[in-house]
């Protein structure tokens, strides 16, 4: 005998529906106030470039045969020298070895042909250096390689310098990249712009260098992406998540029946609704990595959703005497601590992300903390509601014909 108490789910379809069409309405709005998406480099033809503000530790030059290249890490320094008649040499100067940028510049001037500038101060720990994306791996003779540098008691920028900085140029986007102590930020600028201003990423860096001062600008990342690119990966974006709400919808007609297939179909399609109207409302960045959390809500949504139907048709051949709305109550009951306890734990895995990383892996974990709290939602009363109000339906039309038969008779 099964003494568990069943939940009335059913009693809030209705006004979760109310609460749904809410919030779509208003995810609408929020997007035409808002102009659409802020969108990433990805999808809008453009410059985009992160940058943090530095100070200029040495340069590196190299004359000599052959051709050196050099590379820091977190824990050292490395230089490499390949090429005709000198073979292959290479060092790696380890911070823990080495902690002041003295010693390294040292053990670099003792490697022939290597020549080492200091601009800062010899005795700041080596750990702190940090290097820059502008510059090619490669030594040069001529242009010199700029090491910089990140003590940790810099003061904070914040971001409306740097759009003061940039204001010259024209309508250059500045994001925050973590907290103003950090310095990073991320600048883009459209395609159309940089036709009509004639700017480049170095006119970036010099406007910034006018501000903050010469060497002080480190370039982590530096992305420049057509207009024809753009597009095709617009139009290939559009066609996948077409192409997965296609498949599953075939994939659960063929399981259950048509109601339920159209019940999971609105019901993902009302969570990347609330995805897209998230990320409008919060200027949060629209990139691939978007289109992956929405991809992973709707699996993760689809997936709960088929463990509920696959219980609703269980429970209609153990429980043939009861009602349909019974039959979704207890469908819906017992699915519920499963629906709680996996939910718990993977957002706690996404919770992990989202206070421990930053940048586009921080903004995926956002979005996919808010896609499966509305998955939740969506599974327990959109779709099983749908599914519910066309049974109703359904047998209503299957009352109202024998009565018109008897009439007709």
């Amino acid at each position: 005998m099964n003494t568990k108490k069943t939940i009335r789910f059913s009693r809030f379809f209705i006004p979760a529906f109310v609460l749904s069409g809410v919030i779509v309405i208003a995810g609408i709005s929020g997007f035409a106030v808002n102009k659409g998406f802020n969108l990433g480099i990805d999808f809008q033809a453009g410059l985009m470039q992160e940058i943090q503000l530095a100070e200029t530790a040495f340069h590196i030059t190299y004359d000599g045969p052959g051709s050196a290249s050099v590379s820091v890490s977190r824990t050292s320094l490395d230089i490499l020298i390949t090429g005709l008649g000198v073979g292959e040499f290479s060092r790696s100067f380890l911070f823990a070895a080495y902690p002041t940028q003295g010693d390294i510049a040292a053990q670099l001037r003792a490697i022939q042909d290597i020549y080492v500038v200091d601009v800062a101060q010899p005795s700041i720990n080596s750990a702190w250096l940090l290097q820059s994306a502008q510059n090619l791996p490669l030594l040069e003779a001529e242009r010199p390689f700029i090491v910089h540098y990140m003590p940790p008691n810099m003061p904070p920028v914040s971001i409306e310098e740097i759009r003061a900085s940039l204001a010259p140029l024209g309508n250059v986007s500045v994001q925050n990249l973590g907290t103003p102590d950090e310095r990073r930020f991320m600048t883009r600028m459209e395609e159309r712009e940089i036709e009509n201003s004639g700017t480049s990423a170095e006119g970036i860096i010099a406007a910034l260098e006018n501000t903050f001062g010469q060497g002080s600008v480190v370039v982590t990342r530096s992305d420049f992406v057509g207009a024809r690119f753009s597009r095709d990966l617009t139009d290939q974006a559009t066609w996948l998540l077409t192409l997965t709400l296609l498949l599953m919808l075939i994939y659960m007609t063929i399981r259950f029946k048509l109601q339920y297939a159209v019940g999971a179909i609105i019901g993902i399609v009302y969570d990347g609704i609330v995805i897209v109207a998230f990320v409008a409302l919060s200027r949060m960045e629209f990139n691939t990595i978007t289109i992956a959390a929405i991809l992973t809500t709707l699996g993760y949504s689809t997936n709960n959703t088929i463990v509920v139907f696959d219980r609703i048709r269980e429970n209609l051949r153990i429980y043939p005497d009861d009602t349909f709305v019974q039959i979704i109550d207890r469908s819906l009951t017992g699915t519920l601590g499963r629906t709680i306890i996996t939910t718990f734990t993977t957002m706690l895995a996404v919770l992990s992300l989202f206070i421990f990383t930053t940048g586009a892996m921080r903004d995926f974990a956002l979005a996919l903390l808010i896609g499966m709290t509305s998955g939740v939602y969506t599974t327990i009363f959109i779709a099983s509601g749908f599914v519910y109000f066309w049974q109703m339906r359904k047998e209503k039309k299957s009352k109202r014909k024998p009565s018109l038969v008897a009439a007709k008779a």
